[in-house]
Formats: structure tokens, C-alpha cells, sequence
């Protein structure tokens, strides 16, 4: 059953990287979000490619590994790939389904396009990325 538009802004409430945003803006981003469905063992993203997509899981698990090792196990409401939706960098993890898996996929050429439209967003998500980066770097 296809989530609705108010259930795919709560699930993107929970990320980071939207935590600033209002409800409307959440519901702009959901719109924007496809519901996909995999099987396990389906890679998602590779360590070193690029990023061109963000995931948020609705139902089911990943394995998140670096350089060979598990580094951790995802699962409902959880997310990954959120960098890529601003920054083009290479993935820093492999990230496969461990189970069968429902997501919600948003695409950085879509993400992009939005925040051209919506300056207001746009500086939201910069904010809350800043924060998360320098966050990131004090705890190294």
C-alpha cells in the first residue's frame, strides 16, 4: 500500500538534515519522494561511487559496511545517501538490503530543483548540513 503524502513528511521529519523545515516544506519534499521496494541483497549505494540519491527506510533492514566491515544495521525510519542530496561526493559506505525493503528515494536533480524554487528551504537545509558537518568533525 503507497504511503501517503503526510505519512512520507513524517518519516523525512526524523532526518537531520530537514529538522528546521516547516510543514509545508516537509510536504514539498515528500512530493518529491518516489516509494520503492527491493529485494534483499539489492545494493543501494557502493563505498567510493557517486551519490546522485537519498534514502529513508520504511520497512525492512540494511547492512552498512566500510572498507569490507560492518559498521552498522538500519531499519525503519532510519535513513542514509542525505549528503548527496547537496554535496557531490563519493559515497563513504555499501549500503545493501538485508531483507526485503520499502524506501522512500529522493533524487538530488529533484532535490535541486526545489531548492531553487524555495530559497527559504534551501538556507534550512544548508544550516542544518553546517551544524551536522561540524558536529561530524568535533567528534573526530
Amino acid at each position: 500500500m503507497a504511503l501517503r503524502k503526510n505519512r512520507k513528511a513524517e518519516l523525512l521529519r526524523s532526518v537531520p538534515l530537514f529538522s528546521e523545515c516547516s510543514k509545508r516544506e516537509l510536504g514539498d519534499v515528500a512530493e518529491l519522494a518516489d516509494e520503492l521496494s527491493v529485494p534483499a541483497g539489492t545494493a543501494l549505494m557502493r563505498e567510493g561511487e557517486s551519490g546522485r540519491e537519498f534514502v529513508v527506510l520504511v520497512e525492512g533492514t540494511v547492512k552498512v559496511t566500510r572498507k569490507g566491515r560492518k559498521v552498522a544495521e538500519l531499519g525503519d525510519g532510519d535513513f542514509v545517501g542525505e549528503i548527496a542530496l547537496v554535496a557531490d561526493v563519493p559515497r563513504t559506505a555499501t549500503v545493501v538490503a538485508s531483507s526485503p525493503l520499502r524506501m522512500l528515494v529522493v533524487s538530488d536533480r529533484a532535490f535541486q530543483r526545489l531548492l531553487r524554487q524555495q530559497p527559504a528551504l534551501a538556507a534550512k537545509v544548508m544550516r542544518s548540513l553546517g551544524e551536522r558537518l561540524a558536529a561530524m568533525s568535533a567528534g573526530s
